[in-house]
């Protein structure tokens, strides 16, 4: 189930004017452009009206090449307005999606690391592109040309009544169906949009995961799993896309009778009245194009109102990230210094029990603690409440003397880093990657950084390398740049969970004594799967079922009978 919340068509609306509001004035424009191209588009067919009555009553031929030279001037005036309205639209629609994007950008990066995790790539990454793209793309394309097509519509109507009362009625009949089945349609699309989304969102982190941990399912043999699991989502996102595709069906045979029958009833009256005087034929003429004329900007209005519906359901999901949850940051004061501790820690995971179990912990300042333990005795669970990541069930955990989980994102991170071996290289130079932490720093600064991790690499380009598809750095490399940028970030406090699994054993310990040079001053606490990292820590904290059995340093622990005695000898074999 989905834990990010969608907004409300409310919502979704306030934020749409928000949004229109922001460039009013371009906005204004498009319309007023698109409203005297549609005014001018009126002229045709009333001007070829008088011709025709012109020529029935014995005009000259002046008088017609006069009307024919004024329906000329208003075709192209029309076209030129058109050409200036959609240049308009096309500017407006592009600086609104960039402030769209932006806003999304913002909004995904303040969502708590947990909330996050919890939604999965999956959702954030649809939301991120294709239903950003979607909104983008309604309010530069379809959002004017729908405004647009509205006003025609009503204008064409007008002069069809301005003509002919009678014969302008039939034409209402169209629209009265259209407005109809709009009814019905809009009534159950934006829930068959949402689930369509959803579905597509579920497919998309579905065949992530799948291809991501490719090696992992041929190694265990999970692939009749992974693939029962892909058709699953496939299916769903199928009959998802089925139900709108059923809605759009019905809504356009209702539109296609709308359109016939107006035509079907004005031909035969239109001559019945030509016959009886009631209305001359140039009358008559001009009310049956009117009537065809109305059908485009309707045409248009159907088809953009699918799209409409489905980037509405798009702009819920991009919007509803407002709504995320995000607990405001409660200290009103600063930590008073980096000293961690941990008091009666109690945590579990939703639905589950208890991980860890009243934990205590003094952590000093500048202090290299080494946590260990068997697999599932909480290591990692800890390290997450260390940095901030998830807040504590029962009990507290404060920096300073203040608690963690109430510090800004800002002042946390000032505080403690989590290091873990998932990590991202991004697009771009070597010197943009390592900037991301310190975007100040100089050459000198970031070369230092890769030293004092191990870096050896000769890239093509050096800092200059464009790193990518061109130059894909493999994992041990990628787990030297995030501990790179942790040297540069110089946090307070260091925790490293598996931070260099990657790498060898003795370039592993060479990379964390390295780090620990670096970090002089700095807490540091190491998650250790080899126990080297303990044999180098100030002390050794070993958790077992989620309690802490055992707290010392490593030359009086491995002394004692105790579980960290018993986990040094089993590890020397």
């Amino acid at each position: 189930m989905n834990t990010l919340p969608i907004a409300t068509a409310r919502q979704v609306r306030q934020a749409a004017v928000r949004l229109v509001r922001e460039d009013g004035r371009a906005f204004a424009a498009v319309l007023l452009l698109n409203g005297l191209a549609a005014l001018l588009g009126l002229a045709g067919p009333w001007l070829l009206g008088r011709i025709i009555d012109r020529v029935t009553h014995g005009a000259t031929t002046g008088d017609i090449d006069r009307l024919g030279l004024l329906l000329f001037g208003c075709a192209v005036a029309q076209i030129l307005m058109n050409r200036q309205a959609r240049y308009l639209a096309h500017r407006f629609g592009e600086r609104a999606a960039a402030r769209v994007r932006e806003q999304l950008l913002g909004r995904v990066l303040a969502l708590p690391a947990a909330t996050a995790e919890r939604a999965g790539t999956g959702d954030l990454t649809s939301r991120g592109t294709t239903d950003a793209t979607a909104v983008g793309e309604t309010l530069r394309d379809a959002a004017p040309e729908l405004f647009v097509a509205a006003a025609q519509a009503l204008f064409v109507l007008g002069a069809i009544l301005t003509v002919s009362p009678l014969l302008g009625s039939c034409g209402l009949l169209g629209v009265v169906g259209i407005a109809l089945g709009a009814r019905w349609y809009l009534r159950r699309a934006r829930a068959a949009y949402l689930a369509d989304r959803a579905a597509n969102a579920t497919l998309a982190g579905t065949l992530s995961a799948t291809a991501n941990g490719a090696r992992t399912i041929d190694a265990l043999g999970l692939q009749q799993q992974r693939l029962d699991a892909g058709r699953d989502a496939i299916d769903t996102a199928n009959r998802a896309r089925l139900r709108t595709l059923h809605l759009r069906l019905r809504f356009f045979a209702v539109i296609n009778l709308s359109y016939t029958l107006p035509v079907v009833l004005v031909l035969p009256l239109g001559a019945l009245l030509v016959s009886h005087h009631t209305v001359t034929l140039g009358a008559a003429v001009s009310a049956v194009l009117y009537l065809r004329r109305v059908e485009e900007p309707l045409d248009t209005i159907v088809v953009l109102l699918e799209s409409v519906q489905s980037s509405t359901a798009a702009y819920a999901r991009v919007e509803g990230l407002a709504a995320a949850p995000a607990p405001a940051p409660t200290a009103d004061r600063e930590p008073a210094d980096d000293r961690i501790r941990v008091t009666d820690v109690r945590y579990a995971y939703p639905d589950g029990p208890d991980v860890l179990h009243g934990l205590d912990l003094d952590l000093r300042p500048g202090e290299r603690l080494a946590v260990v333990g068997p697999s599932g005795s909480g290591k990692t669970t800890l390290g997450r409440l260390l940095a901030g990541i998830d807040r504590p069930r029962t009990g507290t955990i404060t920096v300073g003397g203040v608690p963690l989980a109430d510090l800004s994102p800002e002042r946390l991170r000032r505080q403690v880093v989590l290091v873990t071996q998932e990590h991202h290289v991004f697009l771009g130079t070597l010197r943009d990657n390592l900037r991301i932490a310190a975007p100040d720093a100089d050459d000198p600064t970031l070369t230092a950084a890769l030293d004092a991790v191990g870096w050896h690499h000769d890239l093509p380009d050096g800092l200059d390398t464009d790193l990518g598809p061109a130059h894909r750095l493999d994992g041990a490399q990628a787990q030297q740049l995030a501990l790179a940028r942790v040297i540069l970030a110089d946090p307070h406090t260091l925790i490293l969970d598996e931070a260099t699994a990657l790498l060898d054993p003795t370039a592993a310990r060479n990379t964390e004594r390295a780090l620990a040079a670096t970090l002089t001053g700095r807490t540091v606490i190491a998650i250790a799967h080899r126990l080297h990292t303990a044999h180098d820590a100030d002390r050794v904290a070993v958790l077992t079922q989620g309690r802490l059995t055992d707290l010392g340093p490593h030359e009086k622990l491995v002394t004692t009978d105790g579980p960290y005695a018993r986990l040094w000898h089993s590890w020397q074999g």
